[in-house]
């Protein structure tokens, strides 16, 4: 999958191609994956079109705030022959035309209380005032039909406060795994699928381990970023703006 990405703002990481993986190894369970997608703050599309591509009777559906992003999503989708609806505007304010089976996010999670860089797209991409949890949760309960399910990654740190809102917000999570940089090293992110009308047990996966004791990428993040097999072109934002 060939995306492009800005050379001089926020650019997709090793958090959406964990999430991704994650997503499509909670979906194999079922049968027949179809239904109406949203991928909410789509930055350059990565998400969505993934999830897309392995689930073709999924329809993709994206919303995203920034013009810039908006461009590269619609860019990306087009160039990969993948079919998408693109929301503009904030989640939080639209007003969607439908309810959607599924709903995936790599969502702004930094603290704002903290230095912010001087780059107003950087910042919307990473601090979590642009997106507040309450409000997040809220708006993803309501736009989504009965047994609708949400996936999306998280500051780990902040699990406490994740796991309150979301049964605040009667979602039931499903199944939750941890991301370490390594066996050693506290986790840095957390992978969350919750689910509408559910009263399942939460399933806890092995935890996700980056990199071996050598500092090479162990055997099973190779394997997730084979399957992704995506491959990123710099381009330069300001022709957009």
């Amino acid at each position: 999958m060939l995306l492009y990405q800005p050379n001089n703002g926020y650019c997709y990481n090793s958090d959406t191609h964990f999430l991704y993986s994650f997503i499509i190894k909670n979906l194999e369970k079922f049968k027949n994956i179809k239904g109406e997608l949203l991928d909410i703050g789509s930055g350059s599309g990565i998400l969505g079109l993934l999830v897309a591509r392995d689930n073709i009777k999924l329809s993709l559906n994206q919303c995203e705030i920034q013009k810039v992003f908006q461009f590269l999503t619609n860019l990306n989708s087009k160039n990969n022959k993948i079919i998408n609806k693109l929301y503009e505007g904030s989640f939080l304010d639209i007003n969607f035309d439908k309810k959607f089976d599924m709903c995936v996010s790599n969502p702004p999670f930094y603290h704002s209380n903290v230095v912010k860089s001087e780059n107003t797209i950087l910042n919307i991409a990473r601090y979590r005032d642009s997106l507040p949890i309450e409000d997040f949760f809220a708006k993803v309960y309501k736009v989504l039909n009965q047994d609708g399910k949400f996936f999306f990654c998280y500051d780990a740190k902040q699990i406490n406060e994740l796991l309150i809102s979301l049964t605040n917000h009667r979602f039931n999570i499903e199944s939750i795994q941890f991301v370490h940089p390594n066996l050693n090293k506290d986790a840095s992110l957390v992978m969350i699928y919750a689910k509408k009308s559910s009263k399942s047990l939460t399933k806890i996966m092995p935890p996700l381990i980056m990199f071996d004791n050598n500092g090479e990428f162990r055997e099973e993040i190779n394997d997730i970023y084979k399957k992704s097999a995506t491959h990123s072109i710099k381009v330069d934002l300001n022709e957009y703006n």
